[in-house]
Parts: structure tokens; C-alpha cells; sequence
């Protein structure tokens, strides 16, 4: 894995030592900026963005946003496995000052914690199995954290059928080899 594109392209990102993490293959991260770039159905700019990075991971998306111009990231992970490497990893990029990483479960995290720093993009990349997306995406619309013009980003497998609040608009949605993207943000 690598970043794609911006001040650290080609720099390489450290991935997990263990199955338990599924990484963001390079192709549906390119995918997704793409879209995000060029997209007409929704304004959002990745450039000095605020971007909330839900099970993170090791960072590979939104490192990639800092090194595209995004002015802050919050990551949100907890498996203790992997965060040793997502901190190696921003620690590499040189992005310990424009980061932050929470150490707590989605599902527990109180997002009204975060409503003072509201969010232009929100990256979900749950694990394929996770069933309760709707009380996640629920949790953040009544949260507020969302910027008006700002969008949700769900990496899925192509074959997960979530529901979601009726507040939630699908923008875009797109397959990739095993994997479904979905662009979103409420109405």
C-alpha cells in the first residue's frame, strides 16, 4: 500500500500484521477520490477539509486526504493490534501536528463529543460483517457533526444490503471487484 497522490505520493503506508484488518486496496481508494473530485453531485473539496475516519485502520484513506490537502483528521480505531501501526504510520508522514486518533469503539463513541469540530467528509470502512450501520449513521445525523455540504463516504461489500434512516440520501454508489461505495449525505 501507498499514498496515490499529493505532498507524500509513494510513500509507503505500513500495513497489519494480522488477518483481522482488512486494508483499503489502492484501487477503491484512487476510486473514491475520483469520484470525490469530480463528481457533480455533491461540492465537497478534499482540499483543507476536516475529515472523520471511522474504523481507520491503519489510515491508508485519510492519510491519503492529508497528503491531498485535507487541513485535519480524526481517527477513530480500536483494536489494539493495529493502532501501533496507524501511529507509526502518521509518525512517517510527518502529520502527528494535523491528526488525531481516538482510541474507543464506533459504536460507544459519543459523537455530540465532536460537535465542535464538525466534519466535511466522514470515511466508514466497518468490518464486511457489521450489521448496525443504521444506528451508526443515525448517531451522526443527530449529532450535527456533518458540514452542510459535507458527504458521507461507506466502503461495503458489494453484497451488503444496509438500511439507513430515511434522513440519509444516497448521492453515488459504486462497485468495485468485491467492494460497493457509497456517497451520501442528509437531507
Amino acid at each position: 500500500m501507498r499514498i496515490i497522490s499529493g505532498n507524500s505520493k509513494g510513500k509507503k503506508i505500513l500495513e497489519p500484521t494480522d488477518l483481522n484488518t482488512r486494508p483499503l486496496k489502492d484501487l477503491t481508494k484512487e476510486s473514491i477520490f475520483n469520484i470525490i473530485m469530480h463528481s457533480n453531485k455533491f461540492s465537497v473539496k478534499i482540499e483543507n477539509s476536516r475529515v472523520l475516519d471511522l474504523f481507520s485502520g491503519v489510515g491508508s484513506f485519510g492519510l491519503e486526504c492529508l497528503s491531498r490537502g485535507s487541513s485535519f483528521i480524526t481517527f477513530i480505531e480500536n483494536y489494539k493490534e493495529v493502532l501501533p501501526i496507524l501511529k507509526k504510520n502518521i509518525s512517517n508522514m510527518d502529520f502527528q501536528d494535523i491528526t488525531s486518533i481516538i482510541e474507543e469503539n464506533v459504536f460507544n463513541l459519543r459523537f455530540q463529543i465532536l460537535k465542535k469540530k464538525s466534519f466535511d467528509i466522514i470515511f466508514m470502512d466497518p468490518p464486511y460483517k457489521e450489521n448496525n450501520l443504521f444506528s451508526l449513521v443515525k448517531c451522526i445525523i443527530e449529532s450535527e457533526i456533518l458540514t452542510k455540504d459535507g458527504i458521507i463516504v461507506i466502503h461495503r461489500h458489494k453484497k451488503k444490503k444496509d438500511k439507513f434512516p430515511k434522513k440519509f440520501n444516497i448521492l453515488e454508489e459504486k462497485k468495485y471487484g468485491i467492494s460497493k461505495i457509497i456517497f451520501g449525505n442528509f437531507f
